[in-house]
């Protein structure tokens, strides 16, 4: 069935893959690496200000993605993206190291993702079939999960001590992910639907979103996804931070498998690991089991099991009991991933997807918004706290998406 995705279907999948890999050696470390240049207090703010202005961003990407093309959106953002790269290794050099500098570094990426992201997942949509998403969707869950095991792996050993090493690899793949982007990607917006370039300013824009505040659905769904998403931010901040401070480097023993040198940083590469083995092996398995059941039952049995193994990760301080959390929340994970995109895909307005999967960006940026706060709030409310929280979010998201699915909730094509 992979043979006969459309073109740019498998192309951003190789895409996505590569820049994945390499990013994941890197970005999932950025809060320990802001907590230990600065502070844990500062590099929470930091990680806000960098989600907020990926997201504004992608308010405005979503919107030039309906207007001005799939395509274009995308090689912009790219090229965006290696500058942002070349700047990250200038001032993480030999020569020159600079905490703020690296984070003007990160607002371009965010700037970049911010463009890219709408126009990539309006343009999937664009060349699927309602019969493909689910295959198509598990697929790109798939390679994403495993181009993340293994940047994460090489990244969690690495980092601290070579990160200049990873910042000239992150370049070097950045412009090979450009070029690809520039041959392999060809434009899905039909040209009767383009809009004219003058339909791309601010009033356009308020007027595109301001539809979208009439859809009740798509704010629920988006709402419960915002809750959801949350808890599985707080890993590269408040579960890793965390962990870092409780295992100190020193010597490990584990039992049967030795002695050997580890650490809480490395530990957070370990169990991501664990995690992304796991969506590699059991997706294809998981999704084709799920395909023919009722998938709004299993995204929330879904969501329920995933919080749980975070709010255990939240609580244990033990490596055997992080890693039963660990594999807990990946079959969570696993049961409500591919049949939350299949439900998003089906709801959303087809002559606004641009838009609309800008909008669905609240669910990654507030989330990640949410992640970074809880390094500032986490202090004060402890372990006991944070599992409390965790279970919260996951209760209110299945609320939440409940409520849009009901078929009394209004969307815009009702009004």
């Amino acid at each position: 069935m992979f043979k006969a995705l459309h073109p740019n279907i498998k192309a951003r999948i190789a895409i996505s893959f590569l820049s994945k890999m390499i990013g994941s050696m890197v970005f999932p470390f950025m809060a320990i690496y802001f907590a230990k240049e600065i502070n844990v207090g500062v590099a929470g703010v930091l990680l806000m200000i960098n989600i907020a202005v990926q997201f504004i961003a992608s308010i405005y990407g979503g919107h030039l993605a309906d207007h001005l093309g799939r395509r274009k959106l995308m090689v912009w953002g790219e090229w965006v993206k290696v500058g942002a790269f070349a700047l990250m290794l200038t001032v993480n050099s030999p020569w020159l190291v600079s905490p703020w500098l690296t984070f003007v570094a990160l607002l371009l990426i965010a700037v970049s993702q911010g463009l890219t992201v709408p126009a990539s997942d309006a343009m999937l949509i664009d060349v699927s079939t309602q019969n493909e998403r689910a295959y198509m969707y598990s697929i790109n869950y798939w390679a994403n999960n495993l181009s993340v095991m293994i940047g994460i792996v090489i990244g969690g050993w690495f980092f601290q001590s070579y990160l200049f090493e990873l910042l000239t690899a992150l370049l070097v793949m950045s412009f090979v992910t450009t070029w690809l982007t520039i041959v392999l990607i060809s434009e899905t917006l039909e040209q009767d639907r383009n809009k004219e370039v003058s339909d791309a300013g601010i009033k356009s824009l308020f007027c595109s979103y301001q539809k979208i505040l009439y859809d009740a659905r798509f704010l629920w769904f988006t709402a419960g996804g915002i809750a959801v998403l949350s808890i599985e931010f707080q890993r590269n901040n408040f579960i890793s931070v965390r962990l870092a401070d409780i295992f100190p480097p020193m010597i490990y023993d584990f039992g049967w498998l030795g002695s050997t040198s580890f650490d809480g940083v490395k530990l957070v590469s370990a169990l991501t690991l664990v995690n992304t083995l796991m969506i590699v092996l059991f997706t294809a398995p998981i999704a084709k089991w799920v395909r023919d059941r009722n998938l709004q039952k299993w995204m929330y049995v879904g969501f329920m099991v995933f919080t749980f193994g975070f709010a255990l990760c939240a609580l244990a301080n033990n490596i055997w009991a992080l890693l039963g959390a660990t594999i807990i929340l990946s079959v969570g994970e696993l049961l409500y991933v591919p049949t939350r995109q299949t439900i998003l895909a089906d709801i959303v307005d087809e002559t606004m997807r641009g838009t609309y999967m800008a909008f669905n960006g609240f669910v990654f940026q507030i989330g990640k918004l949410i992640g970074a706060g809880s390094l500032m709030f986490s202090p004060y409310i402890g372990k006991y706290g944070m599992a409390l929280f965790i279970v919260s979010c996951g209760f209110f998201g299945v609320m939440m998406t409940f409520w849009a699915l009901k078929p009394t909730t209004r969307t815009v094509k009702q009004e």
